[in-house]
């Protein structure tokens, strides 16, 4: 396993009590604000858009639809409406944390109970579950890699891990105080943080991984 430090490109401050799920769409960064699911402008940090519905935790994106934990239940969005199209249980009952989307299927972070499910994306059934030895934050895949953040005890980071086995392969060690909610990268060198109750989202380096995939 490969341990680094995070290195921290840029900070957006947003007008949020409390971040949680970040997905980006290609253009925009979306954001969880607890009662509007927003999106801004990375390049320059503008606000762009806001969905009236409600947004606690994990947020992801298929290329269409936008989905959105909501306490129990997972909304799935039209993006260019706004409009609810259909919602399926979350796994974790309401203890869920990060979203994304890989594989055609939903892969959800379940927080205290330290794990990761695949999910189908129509019903929410339970396709497999990653176990993880801290608790889970957000989820993202990129360049057929799973990465997911952690938070406990006063640290955070962020991981990549054996999506078959849940090894952990590398860790980007969060600066002291600095937590991680949602997670999302951009599919280039960067991901998009969740800061939680500090009202920010944050841009955390993706290194080139150098070991073969398996």
């Amino acid at each position: 396993m490969r341990d680094n430090t995070a290195e921290i490109l840029r900070e957006y401050d947003v007008p949020a009590a409390n971040v949680g799920g970040v997905t980006f769409d290609g253009k925009n960064v979306w954001y969880a604000g607890g009662d509007a699911l927003n999106a801004f402008d990375p390049e320059s940090g503008k606000p762009v858009r806001s969905i009236d519905v409600a947004a606690h935790a994990g947020t992801a994106f298929d290329g269409k639809h936008l989905y959105q934990i909501a306490e129990d239940r997972i909304s799935k969005i039209d993006l260019a409406t706004g409009r609810v199209l259909d919602t399926i249980p979350t796994p974790g009952g309401g203890g869920d944390s990060g979203l994304a989307w890989a594989e055609g299927t939903l892969w959800v972070g379940e927080y205290r109970a330290r794990k990761i499910h695949q999910i189908d994306p129509d019903t929410g059934a339970i396709l497999r579950t990653i176990e993880s030895n801290r608790f889970v934050t957000g989820v993202t895949w990129v360049d057929g890699e799973m990465w997911h953040g952690t938070s406990e005890a006063g640290q955070s980071d962020i991981r990549r891990i054996d999506p078959r086995t849940g090894e952990v392969l590398e860790r980007l060690e969060m600066p002291e105080g600095v937590g991680v909610s949602g997670l999302e990268s951009d599919g280039n060198d960067r991901f998009f943080c969740g800061g939680g109750k500090t009202g920010k989202v944050r841009v955390v380096r993706r290194p080139r991984s150098r070991v073969a995939r398996p």
